[in-house]
């Protein structure tokens, strides 16, 4: 049994909620995160020059103080952290290991090392990385052994830095609720939807065959299965067109970037008709995932990413390489997947548990009250999954 923590509890909890405010999953990670503080100590959180539909879909709780300057956020958290015990949350998401990317875990060095003097707390919670190189490794130590806590979304990164644990992929934790996922064993024929996107930030963007292109639109006709090309991450909408021209499929498109949690809305109520759930983009198929949908990493580009995201929660084989794959093979792979579905749904409901587990497990370092009956929750775009 694990001996209690006899430290104050957090007087407030300083985050960084800024993220790609054109990228819906960016918001996922963060609003989950932000919502393990919940209920307990005040947040105070840096966004930036946020859109505000960004800021409405972090749903962070009334009391909460948003700080559109770095360096008075920064400030503040300098000033709570000599009075006494506060927490501080990393951003969660991808690390990109260079210089730039790292600037979050060498500019707050300072603050973390104020927060530590007075008995606070530092979690790194849903983080994984990019790269692999030697030197930002070795500049990522400092911050790592001021945290309390590090947890890591994939095995290659846990591996990769030598200190932390692993635990899902926030963005698991999200969706409708268990008993939905339950019942999503079996597919109904309200899922009558099959959802496709691409991302086009690669250089130069790659793109399917036509063995794909004939194989999706053969396997969604026997089916019986409407074709949907979604944008998920703003900049892809050019490919979400070309997709559907393509493709001959409906379009939920993002032409801006706004309106970012009535876009995530959309894309949920859709996910949680969709039968299966083909793309590049980890957090499409995770999205998908987490309403019912069958998770099919679609990649063109030898990428493990989704694959290691997925082994994580013990779900193997959800990526295809399609390049050069012909029609039957397409048709095949997918048919292979929707065979998957209880499997698919098993793993995710153990992964939100786990997920459950370790958000209880910050609440006790922080020294948060515990979720209990009638507590106030965030609200979500599905049901809050953990």
């Amino acid at each position: 049994m694990t001996a209690p923590d006899l430290r104050a509890p957090a007087r407030a909890i300083f985050a960084i909620g800024r993220g790609q405010y054109e990228n819906v999953g960016d918001l996922i990670l963060r609003r989950q995160l932000l919502a393990w503080a919940v209920p307990g100590a005040p947040l105070h959180v840096y966004v930036g020059h946020s859109p505000e539909g960004y800021d409405e879909g972090l749903q962070l709780p009334p009391d909460a103080v948003t700080y559109r300057s770095l360096a008075r956020w920064y400030a503040a958290g300098l000033r709570e952290a000599l009075r006494g015990p506060i927490g501080y949350l990393f951003k969660p998401g991808e690390l990109q290991l260079t210089i730039v990317g790292m600037k979050e875990h060498l500019v707050v060095l300072p603050l973390l090392a104020a927060v530590k003097l007075r008995g606070g707390r530092a979690v790194r919670a849903g983080v994984g990385s990019r790269n692999f190189a030697a030197v930002p490794r070795l500049l990522m130590q400092p911050s790592i052994l001021l945290s309390d806590l590090t947890l890591w979304r994939d095995v290659r990164s846990v591996a990769y830095m030598g200190r932390g644990e692993l635990a899902p992929d926030l963005a698991f934790g999200e969706g409708a609720p268990d008993e939905v996922l339950t019942a999503s064993r079996q597919r109904t024929r309200e899922r009558n939807a099959l959802v496709v996107s691409l991302r086009t930030d690669l250089v130069p963007p790659p793109y399917p065959g036509t063995g794909w292109i004939e194989g999706v639109r053969r396997y969604a006709d026997e089916e019986g299965l409407e074709i949907w090309a979604v944008t998920q991450v703003q900049v892809d909408d050019e490919r979400t067109h070309q997709l559907a021209a393509d493709l001959d499929a409906k379009v939920l498109p993002w032409p801006e970037v706004a309106d970012h949690w009535g876009q995530e809305v959309r894309l949920r109520e859709l996910y949680r008709r969709t039968a299966v759930a083909l793309s590049d983009r980890l957090h499409v198929v995770i999205a998908a995932h987490t309403e019912g949908a069958v998770p099919f990493g679609s990649l063109t580009d030898g990428s493990d990413k989704i694959e290691r995201h997925f082994a994580a929660i013990g779900l193997d084989g959800v990526s295809r390489d399609v390049r050069g794959l012909t029609a039957d093979e397409v048709v095949a792979a997918l048919r292979a997947a929707e065979a998957r579905r209880p499997e698919a749904m098993d793993r995710l409901l153990e992964a939100r548990g786990r997920l459950r587990a370790r958000r209880d497990q910050v609440r006790r370092l922080f020294g948060l009250a515990q979720a209990a009956s009638g507590e106030r929750e965030h609200a979500s775009a599905g049901q809050r999954g953990s």
